[in-house]
């Protein structure tokens, strides 16, 4: 069970990147996309250009969409990624304390 515990601690570290790529990378996508819609030049492009413009609306929908799930999901993983780390040091601890109590009973710690 310890090594199980040990690998996902390993792992910790490449879960907390994504999840702090999706909370600073998902807004930027977002605002982007937004800042595009908003311009006014936009409405002239979907004016001019109707294929290119329903495409543009499409992809950019999937953009909004996708960078919504992704903050989300990023946010959720890192609330996960502190339970975890809070409920590990607890688990440490209490392990050490147990050993503590169990070398002293039998007297291990002297050899």
């Amino acid at each position: 069970m310890d090594v199980f515990i040990e690998k996902i601690q390993q792992l910790r570290g490449l879960m907390l990147g994504v999840s702090l790529s999706a909370i600073f990378l998902a807004p930027l996508a977002i605002v982007l996309s937004l800042y595009l819609v908003t311009h006014p030049k936009f409405l002239h492009i979907l004016e001019n250009e109707n294929e290119f413009g329903f495409i543009l609306i499409v992809l950019i929908t999937v953009v909004l969409v996708t960078s919504g799930i992704w903050l989300i999901t990023g946010l959720q993983q890192f609330r996960s990624l502190s339970s975890w780390n809070k409920r590990y040091s607890n688990y440490l601890k209490k392990r050490d304390d147990l050993d503590k109590l169990i070398s002293s009973e039998y007297k291990l710690d002297k050899e």
